[in-house]
Parts: structure tokens; sequence; C-alpha cells
């Protein structure tokens, strides 16, 4: 790993047994790297691979799966070869993990304030007293309202935004290097949302967090994030900066997700338009969109392409882009 790098992936494949007989391969060959301070989002479908890539970077992979290649380095470690006391030190610690889900995510038997505080003194060495005045100030530098009352609360007492931030708190709590946050704004209204987002770029700019950023949500990801890799059936199909790849997509299936948001749909192509699960298409040796894709050639359902640079800090799957008079054409 290089020392600027928090996280990096190598050719990561997950695999799950198939009914058939052999491995489903969810998430397949995935390479990306997020440097210090840097906040990259990861967008997709539902089903696209996006958290199990996440979970697969700190060696959380749910049974029965398991990596069945490449490699993951998180804050420095190796994940497939570090022992338990590494990975103890490596979760929560160097790497912060708020899930998805955040109410089922919390411990419901315990109350926010001894969770936060056992998880500061998991990692650091400090008094329980002192581990309790991290924790409320942990609930007030993530914008919890009353945190001396929330920290005495249990989770079916918090409303959704409450543990949305409790569960960035706890992911805080160890002071990371790295904050993955996993559909951060799902089920919370737009006020709710929106002060989520303003709450994760504060973070990431006042502590120099980088920021591993998963959500399908595209207005989400192009508000908070400098640059976005696209997922599809497992694979990475586009990855650039933000801007460029919101404005510019390369592949067709970026710009059908595009299309999905409001505003730029009148420009997404009618057969994209009822889009089907990434896991409903038809076993295909070639690209894994060719059989949804408008502008499919034969040969794109044959060899599925690399994924090459076709600019500076611009990588796409598609054997349709490539640069052309020094501009790219997608």
């Amino acid at each position: 790993m290089r020392p600027d790098y928090v996280l990096e992936l190598d050719d990561l494949t997950v695999g799950f047994p198939s009914s058939a007989g052999g491995w489903s391969h969810p998430v397949e060959a995935v390479s990306l790297t997020v440097s210090a301070g840097e906040r990259l989002g990861l967008v997709g479908e539902s089903g696209s691979g996006k958290s199990l890539t996440a979970l697969a970077s700190l060696g959380l992979v749910p049974d029965p799966g398991r990596v069945l290649g490449g490699s993951s380095k998180a804050g420095g470690i190796d994940v497939q070869s570090a022992s338990q006391d590494e990975l103890c030190r490596l979760r929560g610690g160097m790497v912060g993990l708020a899930l998805q889900e955040a109410a089922e995510a919390i411990n419901p038997v315990y109350t926010v304030g001894f969770q936060i505080a056992e998880t500061v003194s998991s990692h650091h060495r400090v008094t329980r007293r002192e581990a309790l005045d991290r924790a409320i100030a942990l609930l007030a530098e993530v914008a919890v309202d009353s945190p001396d009352t929330i920290i005495r609360a249990y989770p079916h007492e918090l409303s959704g935004g409450e543990a949305q931030r409790v569960m960035l708190a706890l992911a805080l709590a160890g002071r990371p290097q790295l904050l993955i946050a996993d559909e951060p704004t799902s089920a919370l209204d737009v006020v709710t949302q929106a002060k989520v987002i303003e709450l994760l770029e504060r973070l990431t700019r006042e502590q120099g967090l980088a920021l591993l950023l998963i959500s399908h949500d595209l207005l989400v990801v192009e508000s908070a994030v400098e640059r976005v890799i696209v997922m599809y059936a497992g694979r990475v199909i586009e990855e650039g900066p933000t801007e460029a790849v919101f404005s510019s997509p390369l592949h067709p299936y970026t710009e059908m997700l595009l299309g999905s948001v409001p505003g730029r749909r009148k420009h997404l192509s009618p057969s994209l338009r009822n889009p089907m699960s990434s896991f409903e298409q038809p076993a295909v040796r070639g690209c894994r969109f060719s059989h949804r894709c408008p502008i499919a050639e034969p040969g794109c359902s044959e060899e599925e392409p690399p994924l090459q640079q076709v600019a500076p800090g611009r990588r796409v799957r598609c054997r349709l882009a490539e640069p052309v008079g020094g501009e790219i054409r997608g």
C-alpha cells in the first residue's frame, strides 16, 4: 500500500456458493483506492455489489461467502493475512464503518452512551469517565440535540435522524483515518438527508478524514464527493472526477443512472427506462450490460472489455468509449 492510500483494493473477488454448483461472483475483480483525506463515492443500483465490496474490504463477508481472489489493504494492514488483533485495531480504529439501516445496526440492549464509550475504550486507554465524556463530545460533534439526554437513550427511543447520527458517532469513536458510510441517508426525509451530508462534509474537512460514501442516490453523491466509481453486476464500469462523470458519462449504464435523476430523464434512451436488477441478467461472455445497452454491437456480447484509462483520471469498461481527437467519445 502506498503511504497516501488509506484503502487499496486490488482485483478483489467475492464468491457465494451457487445452487447449480461452483461459485457466483457478486463482486468480481474490483480495484479501487482511497487516498488520505479523499472523498470517494461508490454508486450503482441495488445488487450491484457496493455494500459487499465495502464489507469485503474489512474482511466482513457474511457466511457462506468468502474472498476468492485479490487483496484488500486498509490502514496499512493486509486484511486477508491479518491476525485477529490486527483486525480488531483496524475495524472501528483505523477505519470507521457506518452501516446501512442505522437503527437496526445499533445494539438494542445497551444505551447509546454505553455503546459509544465502549468503542472509545476498546481503541484508546482512557478511564470510564473519560470515555463517557468523549461519547458526549462525539454526539455533539455529529450535531445531536441534547447529547446529555441521548446518551442515556436506548436505540428504540431514537428517531431515524438521531439513529443515523449515533451510528456516525460510533464510527468516529476510534478516531479513524477512513470513514465508510453505507447509504447514510436511506429512509430519511429530505431535510434530514441534507443535514447528514453537510455533517459528513464538515467532519471530513475539519478532521482530515477520508470518506468512502456508498449510495444509490446520485444527488447525494454529486454534492458530497470529489471522485466517483460506478458499479454494475459486481464490476467497476466507470471511474472519474465527479463533475466529469456527471456532466459527460462514458458508459451507457452511467447514462442510465443519471437519466433516472429528475431533470435528466428526457435525455435517456427509451430502452433504458425500465431497468431490471443487475442479477436478472442473462449469462454472457462479454460486457455484462450488453443485453440492456441501446448502442451495443455484436462484439459486445462476445468479449468483456477491460477497464481502460481513456483520459487522465478517467477509466471505463466499454469497447465503444475511446479517445478521439483529444476528446472522449462515449
